[in-house]
């Protein structure tokens, strides 16, 4: 037999409105420095996944380039080969999290990487300054453009 719920759930403050671990104020990525040859980036933010140290680290300088008020929440290794960030930023003024998990491959270097965008919006408009900016490249498909 089903409960039935009566009161409304409570809202809960969203991870990407809170504010980062002042312990990692001056954290900066080791592994963006580290990207194997044949690296690879998805997320929620884009379609498929982009291949190459080249084109990553490009795409991640530009995103990164967007940030305003960057903070990190969480970054620490989880296992033997794979590291883990939380961080909040705002992109255009607007509140955005990511969730990042990073796989290394035998010879410690960057093979895998996934950005888990929110809030939906936020991400969205991510994707389309993503997209915009780099139409017409190889890599511009997997993201939203202005006119979708």
């Amino acid at each position: 037999m089903a409960e039935e719920i009566d009161a409304p759930a409570e809202e809960a403050t969203p991870t990407y409105l809170k504010a980062g671990d002042p312990a990692l104020a001056d954290y900066s990525p080791a592994w963006l420095r580290n990207l194997a040859d044949d690296v690879t980036l998805e997320g929620s933010m884009m379609d498929g996944a982009v291949q190459g140290a080249d084109a990553v680290r490009t795409l991640l300088v530009y995103i990164r380039s967007l940030y305003e008020d960057q903070e990190f929440c969480f970054a620490r290794p989880i296992s033997e080969n794979v590291f883990l960030e939380d961080y909040t930023a705002r992109v255009q003024g607007q509140p955005i999290g990511n969730l990042v998990q990073i796989t290394f491959n035998a010879d410690g270097q960057t093979q895998h990487i996934v950005g888990n965008y929110r809030p939906r919006g936020s991400l969205l408009l991510l994707s389309r300054l993503i997209g915009d900016q780099f139409a017409g490249t190889p890599y511009g498909h997997h993201f939203a453009h202005d006119e979708e």
